[in-house]
Protein backbone atom coordinates (compact mmCIF):
# COMPACT_ATOMS: atom_id res chain seq x y z
CA UNK A 1 0.00 0.00 0.00
CA UNK A 2 1.07 3.32 -1.02
CA UNK A 3 1.01 5.74 1.91
CA UNK A 4 -0.62 8.73 0.07
CA UNK A 5 -3.69 10.06 -0.34
CA UNK A 6 -5.22 9.50 -3.59
CA UNK A 7 -8.58 10.15 -5.89
CA UNK A 8 -11.02 7.30 -6.19
CA UNK A 9 -14.26 6.05 -7.28
CA UNK A 10 -15.49 7.29 -3.98
CA UNK A 11 -19.05 6.92 -3.77
CA UNK A 12 -20.01 7.81 0.23
CA UNK A 13 -20.97 11.43 -1.05
CA UNK A 14 -24.99 13.04 -2.35
CA UNK A 15 -23.38 14.08 -5.27
CA UNK A 16 -22.13 10.69 -6.50
CA UNK A 17 -26.14 10.04 -6.76
CA UNK A 18 -27.95 13.75 -7.09
CA UNK A 19 -31.20 11.61 -8.17
CA UNK A 20 -31.34 9.67 -4.73
CA UNK A 21 -30.70 12.56 -2.29
CA UNK A 22 -34.20 13.77 -2.11
CA UNK A 23 -35.73 10.43 -1.56
CA UNK A 24 -32.98 9.58 1.10
CA UNK A 25 -33.48 12.91 2.85
CA UNK A 26 -37.37 11.77 2.96
CA UNK A 27 -36.27 8.21 4.64
CA UNK A 28 -34.11 9.78 7.02
CA UNK A 29 -36.56 12.22 8.34
CA UNK A 30 -39.52 8.99 8.66
CA UNK A 31 -36.77 7.07 10.90
CA UNK A 32 -36.21 10.15 13.15
CA UNK A 33 -36.13 9.16 16.91
CA UNK A 34 -37.56 12.60 17.77
CA UNK A 35 -40.38 14.10 18.42
CA UNK A 36 -42.61 15.74 15.89
CA UNK A 37 -41.02 18.79 14.24
CA UNK A 38 -41.27 22.24 15.12
CA UNK A 39 -42.91 24.60 13.04
CA UNK A 40 -39.42 25.58 11.12
CA UNK A 41 -39.61 22.07 10.05
CA UNK A 42 -36.81 20.77 12.14
CA UNK A 43 -37.30 18.24 14.80
CA UNK A 44 -36.97 19.37 18.62
CA UNK A 45 -34.87 16.31 20.41
CA UNK A 46 -37.65 16.47 23.00
CA UNK A 47 -38.16 12.63 22.69
CA UNK A 48 -34.83 11.16 22.39
CA UNK A 49 -33.92 13.85 25.74
CA UNK A 50 -36.47 12.30 27.73
CA UNK A 51 -35.06 8.93 26.81
CA UNK A 52 -31.85 10.04 27.91
CA UNK A 53 -32.57 11.35 31.29
CA UNK A 54 -34.18 8.44 32.06
CA UNK A 55 -31.41 6.50 31.74
CA UNK A 56 -29.23 8.45 33.10
CA UNK A 57 -31.52 8.68 36.35
CA UNK A 58 -31.36 5.12 36.67
CA UNK A 59 -27.71 4.62 35.78
CA UNK A 60 -25.20 3.41 38.42
CA UNK A 61 -21.65 5.78 38.16
CA UNK A 62 -18.93 4.31 36.15
CA UNK A 63 -17.02 1.97 39.19
CA UNK A 64 -15.72 3.13 41.94
CA UNK A 65 -12.60 4.28 43.48
CA UNK A 66 -11.01 1.18 45.64
CA UNK A 67 -10.65 1.47 49.05
CA UNK A 68 -7.07 1.51 50.23
CA UNK A 69 -5.72 -1.92 50.34
CA UNK A 70 -2.52 -1.30 53.47
CA UNK A 71 -2.41 0.33 56.69
CA UNK A 72 -1.08 3.40 55.49
CA UNK A 73 -3.07 4.06 52.70
CA UNK A 74 -6.12 3.97 55.14
CA UNK A 75 -4.62 6.20 57.39
CA UNK A 76 -3.73 8.97 54.64
CA UNK A 77 -7.28 8.66 53.57
CA UNK A 78 -8.80 9.34 57.23
CA UNK A 79 -6.74 12.16 57.48
CA UNK A 80 -7.11 14.10 54.18
CA UNK A 81 -10.97 13.32 54.84
CA UNK A 82 -9.99 15.49 58.39
CA UNK A 83 -8.80 18.32 56.42
CA UNK A 84 -11.53 18.28 54.06
CA UNK A 85 -9.74 16.46 51.13
CA UNK A 86 -11.16 14.13 49.02
CA UNK A 87 -8.55 11.79 48.13
CA UNK A 88 -10.26 9.70 46.05
CA UNK A 89 -10.50 12.38 43.72
CA UNK A 90 -6.64 12.47 42.98
CA UNK A 91 -6.40 8.12 43.16
CA UNK A 92 -9.27 8.25 40.03
CA UNK A 93 -7.27 10.55 38.45
CA UNK A 94 -3.75 8.79 39.00
CA UNK A 95 -5.52 5.69 38.04
CA UNK A 96 -6.21 7.38 34.59
CA UNK A 97 -2.78 8.89 33.75
CA UNK A 98 -1.61 5.23 34.68
CA UNK A 99 -3.81 3.49 31.80
CA UNK A 100 -3.51 6.69 29.54
CA UNK A 101 0.07 6.03 29.31
CA UNK A 102 0.44 2.47 29.21
CA UNK A 103 -2.15 3.49 25.79
CA UNK A 104 0.66 5.81 25.41
CA UNK A 105 3.27 3.82 24.74
CA UNK A 106 0.78 1.29 22.89
CA UNK A 107 0.18 3.73 20.33
CA UNK A 108 3.75 4.47 19.50
CA UNK A 109 4.64 1.31 19.06
CA UNK A 110 1.36 0.67 16.59
CA UNK A 111 2.93 3.87 14.62
CA UNK A 112 6.61 2.32 15.04
CA UNK A 113 5.26 -0.95 13.57
CA UNK A 114 3.27 0.90 10.24
CA UNK A 115 6.30 3.03 9.81
CA UNK A 116 8.33 -0.03 9.17
CA UNK A 117 5.81 -2.14 7.33
CA UNK A 118 5.13 0.65 5.13
CA UNK A 119 8.93 1.87 4.28
CA UNK A 120 10.04 5.01 2.87
CA UNK A 121 11.65 6.29 5.93
CA UNK A 122 13.95 8.28 4.47
CA UNK A 123 11.16 10.55 3.28
CA UNK A 124 9.42 11.01 6.87
CA UNK A 125 10.63 14.03 9.09
CA UNK A 126 11.16 11.62 12.11
CA UNK A 127 13.21 7.98 12.20
CA UNK A 128 11.91 5.22 14.28
CA UNK A 129 14.49 6.09 16.68
CA UNK A 130 12.64 9.16 17.52
CA UNK A 131 9.43 7.18 18.26
CA UNK A 132 10.96 4.60 20.28
CA UNK A 133 12.27 7.24 22.40
CA UNK A 134 9.06 8.91 22.97
CA UNK A 135 7.49 5.07 23.61
CA UNK A 136 10.33 4.94 26.68
CA UNK A 137 9.47 8.01 27.89
CA UNK A 138 5.82 6.95 27.83
CA UNK A 139 6.54 3.97 29.59
CA UNK A 140 8.37 5.91 32.06
CA UNK A 141 5.37 7.90 33.03
CA UNK A 142 3.49 4.86 33.61
CA UNK A 143 5.53 3.90 36.48
CA UNK A 144 5.84 7.44 37.94
CA UNK A 145 2.16 7.37 37.94
CA UNK A 146 2.69 3.14 39.40
CA UNK A 147 4.90 4.54 41.69
CA UNK A 148 3.00 7.57 43.06
CA UNK A 149 -0.47 5.22 43.63
CA UNK A 150 2.10 3.12 45.53
CA UNK A 151 3.29 5.87 47.68
CA UNK A 152 -0.14 7.07 48.52
CA UNK A 153 -0.98 3.15 49.63
CA UNK A 154 -3.82 3.16 46.86
CA UNK A 155 -3.95 -0.13 44.22
CA UNK A 156 -1.70 0.55 41.02
CA UNK A 157 -3.42 -2.53 39.50
CA UNK A 158 -7.29 -1.00 39.90
CA UNK A 159 -9.22 0.65 37.44
CA UNK A 160 -10.55 3.47 38.68
CA UNK A 161 -13.75 5.52 36.77
CA UNK A 162 -11.63 7.64 34.84
CA UNK A 163 -9.40 5.15 33.72
CA UNK A 164 -12.09 3.47 32.53
CA UNK A 165 -13.48 6.33 30.67
CA UNK A 166 -9.88 7.22 29.13
CA UNK A 167 -10.01 3.85 27.77
CA UNK A 168 -12.90 4.03 26.13
CA UNK A 169 -12.10 7.69 24.69
CA UNK A 170 -8.96 6.54 23.40
CA UNK A 171 -10.48 3.09 21.63
CA UNK A 172 -10.80 5.42 18.13
CA UNK A 173 -7.23 6.34 18.45
CA UNK A 174 -5.91 2.74 18.85
CA UNK A 175 -8.19 1.70 15.84
CA UNK A 176 -7.20 3.55 13.54
CA UNK A 177 -3.22 2.90 14.56
CA UNK A 178 -3.34 -0.74 14.02
CA UNK A 179 -6.00 -0.38 10.75
CA UNK A 180 -3.60 -1.40 7.95
CA UNK A 181 -5.26 0.77 5.61
CA UNK A 182 -4.47 4.01 7.36
CA UNK A 183 -0.99 6.36 6.33
CA UNK A 184 1.20 7.73 8.32
CA UNK A 185 -0.38 11.31 8.09
CA UNK A 186 -3.69 9.02 9.47
CA UNK A 187 -1.40 7.73 12.57
CA UNK A 188 0.11 11.27 13.82
CA UNK A 189 -3.33 12.95 13.65
CA UNK A 190 -4.74 9.67 15.60
CA UNK A 191 -1.43 10.65 18.14
CA UNK A 192 -2.07 14.11 18.02
CA UNK A 193 -5.83 14.00 19.15
CA UNK A 194 -4.14 11.74 22.47
CA UNK A 195 -1.13 14.25 23.24
CA UNK A 196 -3.04 17.19 23.29
CA UNK A 197 -4.95 15.45 25.76
CA UNK A 198 -2.63 13.85 27.84
CA UNK A 199 -0.87 17.56 28.14
CA UNK A 200 -3.97 19.38 29.35
CA UNK A 201 -4.53 15.82 31.63
CA UNK A 202 -0.96 16.45 33.12
CA UNK A 203 -1.68 20.11 33.65
CA UNK A 204 -5.06 19.46 35.32
CA UNK A 205 -3.32 16.30 37.96
CA UNK A 206 -0.27 18.36 38.79
CA UNK A 207 -2.88 21.15 40.15
CA UNK A 208 -4.73 18.33 42.01
CA UNK A 209 -1.48 16.99 43.50
CA UNK A 210 -0.53 20.36 44.56
CA UNK A 211 -4.17 20.60 46.65
CA UNK A 212 -3.57 17.51 48.30
CA UNK A 213 -0.61 18.12 49.32
CA UNK A 214 1.60 15.73 47.63
CA UNK A 215 4.74 17.82 47.17
CA UNK A 216 6.76 14.64 47.18
CA UNK A 217 5.11 13.99 43.73
CA UNK A 218 5.86 16.92 42.20
CA UNK A 219 9.23 16.81 40.69
CA UNK A 220 8.50 13.77 38.45
CA UNK A 221 5.33 14.76 38.09
CA UNK A 222 6.53 18.04 36.41
CA UNK A 223 9.15 16.38 34.71
CA UNK A 224 6.40 14.16 33.10
CA UNK A 225 4.55 17.09 31.54
CA UNK A 226 7.46 18.81 30.24
CA UNK A 227 8.36 15.67 28.09
CA UNK A 228 4.71 15.52 27.22
CA UNK A 229 4.77 18.87 25.88
CA UNK A 230 7.86 18.10 23.73
CA UNK A 231 6.03 14.98 22.41
CA UNK A 232 3.25 17.44 21.50
CA UNK A 233 5.65 19.91 19.83
CA UNK A 234 7.07 16.78 17.51
CA UNK A 235 4.13 14.90 16.87
CA UNK A 236 2.10 18.36 15.69
CA UNK A 237 5.22 19.24 13.98
CA UNK A 238 5.90 15.96 11.90
CA UNK A 239 1.81 15.81 10.99
CA UNK A 240 2.63 19.31 9.51
CA UNK A 241 5.43 18.54 7.48
CA UNK A 242 3.94 14.96 6.24
CA UNK A 243 0.60 16.44 4.76
CA UNK A 244 2.14 19.34 3.14
CA UNK A 245 4.85 17.97 1.65
CA UNK A 246 2.11 15.54 0.69
CA UNK A 247 0.04 18.18 -0.43
CA UNK A 248 3.42 19.76 -2.75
Amino acid sequence: MENTTELGFNRTGAQSSPLSVHSMQIYADEQSPHAAPTPDGMPDGKAIASVRSLYVAEADRVGSVPMPGTVTGAFNTVLSHLRGRNPEVLVDKLGERLAFERTGVRLYQALIDKANALGGLETLPFTIADLQRIRDEEHEHMHIVASALDSLGADPTAQTPSADISAVASMGVMQVLTDPRTTIAHGLEAILIAELTDSDSWDLLIALTEQAGQDSLMPDFRRAMRNENAHLLKVRGWLRSVVLGEGG
